[in-house]
């Protein structure tokens, strides 16, 4: 099968939807298929170091986060696709890059897929210059509208299929989870981070990866872990992202006491995220706005249990009592199911052991393409009998 990725995020892009997009890329190659990514250049890319990855044009966008804005256009890419027999075109975002796939769709008379990756929703915050509520019907019906005329719709998980379906055929929905990269996960090295950081060996270790942003909830997060090692001198903090909400959430741990224990590494190359997350005793996450969120299953997939909020995407994840904690959105709970699952060694071995089983079984990069192929099938067989 011959397939065609547009997408608005890739490598090095360090984002969900980059993540996601480069484990399908992997898969599908693994399994035999051909596939090429049309996506944005981002600044200080050698565009030539993959093959299979073209890129458009784009600008620099003075967002809160970094972010390269595609400029869809381009004559190269173009004389390209147009001698191209793809089977299958999946676009990944629903605008700017989607649009180029929508119209590449038609053109060539091929079935278009379409992932809805991103509670859209949730980040008109960033578009600053228009006012939110405007920016929210928009992009929320230029969703559902881009959903309408794709053949097949994906959501990641079934929560978010819940929120957000209901208007479209669903006969033409799927629920396909992004899965782990194996080899990017093997081998991990977790006495590396400790060392780096300075964190003892018999300390216990909280670790966060994510944007630290607005709508990854991070200070709800941050002051909870704070409450938390105000009573607890044994207990560590590594923060892994960067984002807007950073020199904030940095100084909330200015009091109290807690700061020496408190690590904000920024950044970190996807290479190293098995590390961190494999140096864990707990990985935390406070995200309301997921339809998956792809670092909860690596996280799983290092054996680490997890306390989250429980919100869409995680909950589809993490089963309650078993492969982690699920609260509710209150600082109480939260740093009540820390205490929990910190202090009862057994406890949270049991649940480490449940969450790496889980991973390991049902989101992997393999299992995960699997399904995506499965859908790809049926498009295929639906767009030819209609």
């Amino acid at each position: 099968m011959k397939i065609a990725f547009f997408t608005n995020n890739y490598l090095p892009n360090p984002y969900g939807v980059s993540t996601s997009v480069d484990g399908f890329y992997r898969g599908l190659v693994a399994a035999g298929h051909e596939v090429s990514i049309f996506a944005p250049h981002w600044p200080g890319d050698d565009a030539g170091s993959t093959p299979d990855v073209y890129r458009y044009p784009s600008v620099a966008v003075p967002t809160k986060v970094p972010f390269a804005l595609a400029l869809p256009y381009s004559p190269e890419i173009d004389k390209f696709i147009d001698a191209q027999e793809f089977d299958i075109i999946h676009a990944h975002h629903p605008n700017i890059l989607g649009m180029a796939a929508r119209r590449w769709a038609s053109k060539k008379d091929i079935p278009l897929v379409f992932t809805w990756h991103s509670r859209y929703d949730h980040y008109t915050h960033y578009a600053s210059l228009i006012p939110e509520d405007v920016a929210m019907r928009w992009v929320m019906h230029n969703a559902y509208q881009f959903a309408a005329r794709a053949d097949h719709v994906i959501f990641p998980t079934q929560s978010v299929s819940d929120l957000y379906s209901d208007d479209l055929d669903q006969h033409r929905i799927s629920i396909v989870p992004s899965g782990v990269n194996e080899d990017l996960f093997a081998d991990a090295l977790p006495l590396s981070v400790r060392e780096r950081h300075r964190i003892p060996r018999d300390a216990k270790l909280l670790i966060t990866v994510s944007r630290l942003s607005q709508e990854k909830n991070i200070i709800f997060l941050m002051r909870s872990v704070r409450r938390f090692l105000r009573n607890h001198s044994d207990i560590y903090f590594v923060v892994c992202g960067e984002g807007e909400l950073y020199a904030e959430a940095e100084k909330l741990f200015d009091e109290d006491g807690v700061r020496d224990r408190v690590i904000f590494v920024g950044r970190i190359a996807r290479e190293v995220v098995k590390d961190y997350l494999a140096a864990a005793d707990v990985f935390v996450y406070s995200s309301t706005t997921e339809t998956q969120g792809t670092i909860v299953t690596e996280a799983m997939y290092s054996g680490v249990p997890i306390v989250a909020v429980r919100a869409t995407g995680v909950t589809d994840l993490v089963e309650d009592g078993v492969s982690g904690i699920l609260t509710d959105e209150k600082w109480s709970d939260f740093v009540y199911a820390l205490e929990k699952i910190t202090y009862d060694v057994d406890y949270r071995s049991t649940l480490g052991q449940h969450a790496y089983a889980q991973a390991h079984a049902d989101y992997t990069v393999g299992v995960c393409t699997q399904k995506l192929l499965t859908v790809y099938e049926k498009t295929l067989g639906d767009y030819k009998s209609e």
